[in-house]
Order: structure tokens, then C-alpha cells, then sequence
């Protein structure tokens, strides 16, 4: 989730489903933008190895779990909170955790304020708090810069309270480009985001 367009919410959703179910834990993959994206991808990709079902409304926390069956992983694509925040506040009712990607940009960084606050709003709605994370996207290259993959964006974020996964996304075409093609995640970051992600519901 993140509070504007552009920032490769749909593009993280597929990909960590991908490495859900390549790691074993074939998920739920729910677009709940009314963009459908998500949902489009899969079409022009003849289809994902799970399944993917639209839900852009307001009660997405009420009806997610009628689709569920045995699966014990769900990745909510929720649409930019600043245009639709009746269905993004309702996925963030759901979802255990919150993943917000960022580019590592000024402007970016710069929005992360407003998205503290439509959290807090949110955890005050569930029984039980959410975890939630920052995604590095689109980083640079190692090579790029002397203190490794955007150092700076993370020491900003992690001033500002923000927790910020070890996983980053490195600004690739193998991204980018992916939309609509079939997704293979092995091998890519995305796998490790994966990792994280399942080692994090573990300890809890």
C-alpha cells in the first residue's frame, strides 16, 4: 500500500506472489484497484499458477477469507489510499502486515509523513495491530553510490520510526518491463522479499 501512484504496488504484488508459490506457499493474490492491474497482468500473461480475483470495494476485510480455501497466504494489491481510501483502509483492516514500497526520492520520502497517519487511523479499527514495513524499490546499483544501495533513504526512514525490510529492489528492466509476461522469481530479489516476509510471520 502507499498513499500515491506510481511506486510499484502492483508490480510487488505479482512478483511476491510469484515467490510465494515458488516457495511453496501458493497464495491468494487479491487486486483490489479498480485499475485492476493486477488482475490484467495475469490475463495478458495467460494466466498465474493461483488464483486472482478482483475485489476493488469497500468491505474487502469481510469478504477475502470466502475465497481463501486452505491457503495460508493472501498478497492484497490495495490501490493509492489518496484516491480510493475506502478500499485501501479496508484491505489494511485485513492484511497482517503492511508492506509500503518507496523509491528512494526526496518527494517520495517526503510523503511517508501523511502514510504514519492513515496508519495509525487504520490500527485503531483492528482488534489486533498490523506489522508494517518499508520496501526499498528501485534502488540503485551497489556499484552506484559509496555507502551501498540507497544507505541514506533507509537512515531517513528509519529516523522517521519507519522499520525498513533488509530486502531491496534494485532498478531493473527485468522489473519494469515484466508487466503482462509471466513471472519466474527465482533467482530475483523478489524471492528474498519472499524470505523476509515468512521468516517475519514466523517470529510471530
Amino acid at each position: 500500500m502507499n498513499l500515491k501512484p506510481g511506486v510499484g504496488k502492483t508490480t510487488s504484488a505479482v512478483w511476491l506472489a510469484h515467490a510465494l508459490y515458488e516457495s511453496g506457499m501458493p497464495p491468494l493474490l487479491v487486486d483490489g484497484d479498480p485499475a485492476a492491474s493486477a488482475l490484467r497482468w495475469s490475463e495478458l500473461a495467460h494466466g498465474f499458477p493461483f488464483p486472482v480475483i478482483a475485489l476493488p470495494v469497500g468491505d474487502v476485510h469481510r469478504r477475502v477469507n470466502d475465497f481463501l480455501g486452505d491457503r495460508q497466504a493472501v498478497v492484497l494489491d490495495a490501490p493509492q489510499l489518496e484516491d480510493h481510501p475506502r478500499i485501501a483502509r479496508s484491505i489494511m483492516r485485513y492484511a497482517d502486515e503492511w508492506i509500503v514500497p518507496v523509491t528512494p526520492a526526496p518527494i517520495e520520502l517526503d510523503r511517508m509523513a501523511p502514510i504514519r497517519g492513515e496508519m495509525a487511523d487504520v490500527q485503531s479499527l483492528r482488534a489486533e495491530p498490523a506489522r508494517s514495513a518499508v520496501l526499498l524499490n528501485r534502488t540503485n546499483r551497489p556499484d552506484a553510490t559509496r555507502t551501498g544501495p540507497d544507505a541514506d533513504a533507509r537512515e531517513a526512514l528509519t529516523e522517521r520510526g519507519f522499520e525498513v525490510l533488509d530486502t531491496h529492489i534494485a532498478r531493473l528492466d527485468l522489473y519494469a518491463q515484466s508487466f503482462g509476461n509471466p513471472v519466474q522469481a527465482k533467482g530475483s530479489a523478489y524471492m528474498d522479499f519472499a524470505e523476509e516476509l515468512i521468516k517475519r510471520q514466523d517470529e510471530v
